[in-house]
């Protein structure tokens, strides 16, 4: 399940993530703005072009949100253990 909300988030951030490196880049001096930025990348470079290094950062993100998940209920586990809710 972690790996799945690892890559919604790449799917969903990586193209303000790559118009935002643009902007940062050596070469930023030739966009006015972040919707100029994004518009010359869709005429020039197609759709695609916003999904640039896609792959290694869903292999990163997805492993990461993984065992972020399973350490999470394992901790929650071993608390649960620990504190146990007193008996009415």
């Amino acid at each position: 399940m972690g790996a799945v909300a690892g890559a919604a988030s790449v799917y969903g951030n990586t193209p303000i993530d790559v118009v935002k490196t643009r902007m940062q880049g050596l070469e930023a001096k030739k966009y006015k703005n972040t919707l100029d930025c994004a518009m010359q990348i869709w005429k020039k470079e197609g759709f695609f072009a916003f999904y640039k290094g896609t792959v290694p950062r869903l292999s990163r993100v997805c492993l990461d949100v993984a065992i972020t998940f399973m350490i999470y209920d394992s901790i929650i586990e071993m608390l649960n253990k620990y504190w146990k809710k007193p008996a009415n």
